[in-house]
């Protein structure tokens, strides 16, 4: 196949998914969608609409072009994406990335160019960084189970655990919580958490941000104490502030009956991870009840491809 009639079926497989799926987006006035995730495996992108932006994502592959054929070939391809998305090219932000199975790469940092702005998700405000990480700020993903948090916070006590940018944070307070508990090891996520929940006006005395290992933080709970959790952790984390390194599979059990313990009965927790292997070891958590809702929680443009999994757990 020559490079011509390649780019012509990139540019075909574009327009047809970016036609539907715009038109759901339109129909459910979200203004934050993935259009393109490694369709074709000669593009291998991630593509995501930001409102007046796209962010693109190049997965590492061997391509065997030399830098300066690649870097060619890599503004063939955004004429590409302006082209369908009809989005001016200076609009449009690439990074090149690993293709892991865990969320802990989004703590290097990229650049020291800013481009950050406000979006829009749900009449929410959340802040995003198009050019210094390798995440946005904002995980298109979770749009549901963030609309799930919202429908179930009103006047409870709720815990964000690893918290990133606190998007979860945000709807449980739009929700009506009685204070939400945001956790993180990283402060640069928790300052952004907090920029977050600023930007929707909600009053910010209840409401507490905690620089932590979550691991450690859970020992000092004390039991009985929160009505609703939310546990996205990374796959693994190994990071120097770690009193122990994560691996969720080997750890879940005890993550979620340390969770459980500072739940109140009848509590709700949702728990989430991107380990494509991950089998929960359910007859082992101490828990009422155990709902894999990984299907309900799909948003419409992660209909094709989804490798996280998500439970809703009741003490």
């Amino acid at each position: 196949m020559t490079d011509a009639s390649k780019f012509t079926m990139f540019e075909n497989r574009l327009v047809k998914v970016f036609r539907h799926l715009q038109k759901t987006a339109r129909r459910q006035n979200i203004t934050c969608y993935r259009v393109y995730d490694d369709d074709i495996p000669e593009f291998p992108f991630s593509i995501e609409i930001y409102e007046e932006y796209v962010y693109v994502a190049e997965y590492h592959r061997k391509h065997n072009m030399e830098e300066e054929a690649h870097e060619q070939w890599l503004d063939d391809c955004m004429e590409v994406v302006a082209k369908v998305l009809q989005m001016p090219l200076e609009n449009i932000f690439i990074k090149q990335r690993q293709r892991k199975e865990n969320r802990q790469s989004q703590y290097e940092k990229l650049s020291f160019e800013k481009h950050e702005f406000t979006v829009h998700e749900a009449g929410l405000n959340f802040k995003v960084n198009l050019s210094d990480y390798l995440d946005t700020g904002l995980f298109l993903d979770h749009r549901i189970t963030r609309g799930m948090v919202r429908a179930e916070a009103q006047d409870k006590q709720v815990l964000n655990l690893f918290c990133y940018t606190g998007s979860f944070s945000v709807y449980a307070a739009a929700g009506g919580a009685r204070s939400v508990t945001s956790v993180d090891l990283s402060k640069t996520y928790l300052a952004w958490a907090e920029d977050n929940m600023r930007l929707n006006n909600f009053d910010m005395q209840a409401h507490y941000f905690v620089h932590a290992d979550v691991l450690q933080y859970l020992d000092t709970l004390t039991p009985n104490s929160f009505d609703l959790v939310v546990v996205d952790p990374p796959t693994f984390s190994n990071s120097k502030r770690m009193k122990d390194f994560l691996d969720i599979q080997r750890d879940h059990v005890s993550l979620l009956n340390k969770v459980l313990a500072a739940t109140k009965p009848g509590g709700i927790v949702y728990f989430s991870n991107n380990y494509r292997r991950f089998v929960l070891e359910q007859e082992q958590i101490q828990a009422s009840s155990i709902k894999d809702i990984t299907s309900q929680t799909l948003p419409f443009d992660f209909q094709q491809k989804m490798i996280r999994k998500c439970y809703k757990i009741v003490k």
